[in-house]
């Protein structure tokens, strides 16, 4: 498949999208990107890798970092992990505390904040420094060791985290919380803070790709384990919105409010798309439209 022409028609197909939708406002960090910016990368299983636009851009990857956060997880620590975050798609905003007190203190799943606290919180307990041992990964997997966490991004949003400490103390109370509140958000918001671009994104992902397998070749997950991460992507990887996002793109998929989204070919390759304008459930318009244009184009889609 020509990559590089594909990519160029997608660009040039969405390009009336490229500036709809708001950046994330409410992170005075992110609220100033020009949104203007497009970029989209492929990274297949073979090594090869292809861009249009922007890809070579770092952004912030916010929530994209949750999909990592929990294959590490799972990989230090097994599926134990399901005991305290659900698999079921939440129907309410990332950011809602109603359906945790219906709940009792158990998260939908590991991709809305509560549910990504829970993930992190283990990973902290499972390491001892949850957000250094990400951002290893990510610079393994990516094969760019400059990555880095974005100061700014960071202060920025704890500045503005009253909402993930209310979700975080208020699992606390229910015990599903075990280290220190303080210490989980700072780790939480250092994770979401880490600046990539659309190609070390998509090859940092191409584990879920290799069913499991890391870019050296040694084993990060079993094939069943890679499985359940894609069809939680799948189910739960666009907020409120995954349904219309499996509706139009057929692919797992992990959104972030810097206006990223991962998308996942099992076999084949990860995508990534980044356009920082995002729509009323925080997600990239013209990333989504671009994801979509892909599917259609090429036919390739889990379904």
């Amino acid at each position: 498949m020509d990559y590089d022409a594909l990519l160029e028609r997608i660009a040039k197909d969405i390009a009336p999208l490229i500036g709809s939708g708001t950046p994330a406002e409410y992170i005075p960090a992110l609220a100033t990107v020009d949104r203007n910016r497009f970029g989209m990368a492929i990274a297949g299983v073979d090594g090869s890798v292809h861009g249009v636009g922007d890809w070579q851009v770092p952004f912030s990857a916010q929530s994209i970092t949750k999909v990592f956060a929990l294959a590490l997880a799972l990989a230090e620590g097994g599926d134990s992990l399901w005991e305290r975050v659900g698999r079921e798609p939440s129907g309410n905003p990332f950011n809602s505390l109603v359906q945790l007190e219906y709940e009792n203190g158990i998260p939908r799943n590991p991709f809305i904040n509560a549910g990504a606290l829970v993930v992190t919180d283990r990973l902290q307990t499972l390491t001892g420094d949850a957000s250094s041992e990400l951002l290893t990964f990510l610079r393994a997997e990516s094969g760019n060791p400059s990555l880095a966490f974005d100061a700014e991004v960071a202060a920025s949003e704890q500045e503005h985290g009253d909402r993930n400490a209310a979700l975080a103390h208020f699992m606390a109370s229910y015990g599903n919380i075990d280290n220190p509140v303080p210490a989980l958000l700072d780790h939480y918001f250092w994770q979401c803070s880490i600046e990539m671009t659309c190609a070390d994104l998509s090859r940092a992902g191409l584990f879920l790709a290799r069913h499991g397998l890391r870019a050296d070749g040694s084993r990060l997950l079993t094939r069943s384990e890679a499985k359940q991460i894609n069809a939680v992507m799948l189910t739960c990887g666009t907020y409120d919105a995954a349904g219309e996002f499996a509706y139009r793109v057929g692919l797992p998929g992990k959104s972030g409010v810097g206006g990223g989204i991962i998308a996942v070919v099992p076999g084949q390759c990860v995508l990534t798309v980044w356009s920082p304008g995002l729509d009323a459930q925080g997600n990239s318009v013209a990333g989504v439209a671009a994801l979509d244009r892909f599917t259609t184009l090429t036919g390739l889609s889990v379904f």
